[in-house]
C-alpha cells in the first residue's frame, strides 16, 4: 500500500510538472525591443518614432512565419501601455507587461484574423473601438495573420482605419501582404521582417541550449538553423524536440535521426553521381536513402537547396555571405564539383521542381 501512495504521488508530481511546463518557444519569446533577433531596421525605426513622438495609428508587419512579427507587436504594445517604462523600454513585471504578454489584457486586443474573418467581427471591432481604455494610454488591436478577412471585412475597417479615435492603434501582422486591399496598404506603415540568417539563428539556439543545460554541437545547430529556412520559432521548436531525444549533447546525427534529414556527404554523392552521369550510383544512393525512411519530399528539399549552393558558389566564387552552409569553398576543389556548371545546376533545379507535384500525388513514396 506504501508503494502504491508513492507511486500515485510520483504521477501527480509529474502531472504538476507537464501542466506548469512551457514551451521553449513562449519561454524565450523576445519581451524587449533589445530581444528581438535580425531585425535592426524594424527596431530602430519603431523606437525613434517612440521617441519623437510620431506614432502612427495603423502598422503593417510583413514576413515569413516566425521572424519575430507577433512579438515585436506586443512589444510595441507594452512599451506604449507600460506605467513604468524607463527610456522605452516597458518593466515588463507589471500587471500591464504581463497580460500583455499573455495575450489577455483588457485594452490590448490581439484577434486572429483565419477565425475572426467575417464583416460581423469587424463591425463588433469598430464598435468597441469607440470607448477608451480601461486602465492603459491606448487601446491597440493586433489582428494576426489580417490577409485572412473578408473583402466586406477590409470594407468595414477602412473608415476605422483611416480615422480613428486618438487612443486607439492598430498593428496588423501578415505572411501574405499581397492579399490585403492597396486601399487598407495605403493607411498602414509597412515593415517587413527579414528571414534570419544561419548565424543569428545559431547564435539564438546556443544560448538557449545553454540556458537549458544542454551542449549543442556546431554541425547540429547549423543542421537546425538551416532546417528552419530563416524561422526562429521553428528551429526552436526543432531544438526542443532534440532535447527530448537526446540525453545531455545533441549532435548532428541527432538532427537527421529526428528530422529525417539526409547527411550532406550524401547529398553530395546524388549529385556529384548526376554530373558524372553515373546514373546506376545516383539511384543506387537514392535508394538506400529512402529505404532509410527519409521522406521523399524533405530529401528533394534538401538537394535543391544544394544545388541552389552549388549554383550561388560557382556565381560568386564562394562568397560565404551568399551561401546557406551546404557549400563551403573548400568543396569548390573537390574533382566532381568542378564537372558542375550553372547549365546544369538550373537544369537539374528545373528537374527537381517538376517532380514535386508527382511526389505529393505518389502514395508509394518514392
Amino acid at each position: 500500500r506504501h508503494t502504491r501512495l508513492t507511486d500515485v504521488t510520483g504521477v501527480q508530481t509529474c502531472a504538476l510538472q507537464s501542466l506548469n511546463y512551457r514551451v521553449l518557444a513562449r519561454k524565450y519569446r523576445p519581451s524587449r525591443f533589445s530581444d528581438i533577433v535580425g531585425q535592426k531596421h524594424v527596431v530602430r525605426t519603431l523606437l525613434n518614432a517612440l521617441k519623437a513622438g510620431r506614432v502612427a495609428h495603423a502598422y503593417l508587419f510583413c514576413g515569413a512565419r516566425g521572424v519575430g512579427k507577433t512579438s515585436a507587436a506586443r512589444i510595441f504594445a507594452k512599451t506604449l501601455n507600460c506605467p513604468n517604462s524607463v527610456d522605452f523600454v516597458p518593466c515588463c513585471d507589471c500587471d500591464v507587461c504581463n497580460a500583455v504578454a499573455e495575450g489577455d489584457d483588457i485594452d490590448v486586443v490581439e484577434m486572429d484574423a483565419a477565425s475572426n474573418r467575417g464583416i460581423d467581427d469587424i463591425r463588433s471591432l469598430r464598435e468597441n473601438a469607440s470607448f477608451r481604455p480601461a486602465r492603459s494610454p491606448y487601446k491597440i488591436y493586433i489582428i494576426d495573420e489580417v490577409h485572412m478577412l473578408t473583402r466586406e471585412a477590409f470594407n468595414a475597417l477602412l473608415k476605422t482605419l483611416e480615422e480613428p479615435p486618438d487612443f486607439v492603434k492598430f498593428i496588423f501582422c501578415t505572411t501574405e501582404p499581397e492579399r490585403i486591399p492597396p486601399t487598407i496598404l495605403s493607411r498602414c506603415q509597412r515593415f517587413d521582417f527579414h528571414r534570419l540568417g544561419l548565424e543569428d539563428i545559431s547564435e539564438q539556439l546556443a544560448s538557449i541550449a545553454k540556458a537549458e543545460g544542454y551542449s549543442i554541437t556546431p554541425d547540429a545547430l547549423t543542421a537546425v538553423a538551416r532546417y528552419a529556412r530563416g524561422g526562429l520559432r521553428d528551429s526552436i521548436s526543432v531544438l526542443e524536440q532534440l532535447f527530448s531525444f537526446s540525453d545531455s549533447q545533441v549532435t548532428v546525427e541527432d538532427v537527421q535521426l529526428v528530422l529525417g534529414a539526409v547527411s550532406p556527404e550524401r547529398v553530395r554523392s546524388v549529385v556529384y553521381a548526376c554530373a558524372r552521369g553515373d546514373a546506376a550510383t545516383a539511384l543506387s544512393e537514392m535508394n538506400s536513402i529512402l529505404d532509410a525512411g527519409r521522406d521523399s519530399i524533405e530529401v528533394l528539399d534538401q538537394l535543391t537547396e544544394y544545388l541552389r549552393d552549388c549554383l550561388v558558389a560557382i556565381e560568386t566564387r564562394g562568397d560565404q555571405s551568399l551561401l546557406t552552409g551546404w557549400v563551403s569553398p573548400s568543396d569548390m576543389n573537390h574533382q566532381d564539383f568542378k564537372l558542375l556548371s550553372s547549365t546544369s545546376l538550373l537544369m537539374m533545379m528545373g528537374y527537381l521542381f517538376w517532380a514535386r507535384q508527382y511526389l505529393r500525388e505518389d502514395s508509394s513514396g518514392r
